[in-house]
């Protein structure tokens, strides 16, 4: 038996709203739970994957101040 992670999560998240996601986010972060680690991956695979190059240029650079600090 085949259990695809990524499409258990989409369906998950799937139809959610802005408030929703923000949701979603702000729980696997404050959880700190190494379990929604998948689902924050798949999450910003989402966002990837309908960024600008201006947009993932953003985040990388933000991602990148982050680490530093």
């Amino acid at each position: 038996m085949s259990f695809n992670l990524r499409q258990a999560i989409l369906s998950n998240v799937a139809g959610s709203d802005e408030k929703q996601v923000e949701a979603t986010i702000q729980d696997a972060m404050q959880s700190g739970e190494e379990k929604m680690l998948p689902g924050l991956g798949v999450l910003f695979e989402v966002y990837w994957q309908h960024a600008d190059e201006s947009a993932k240029n953003e985040m990388i650079s933000q991602i990148a101040d982050g680490l530093r600090q």
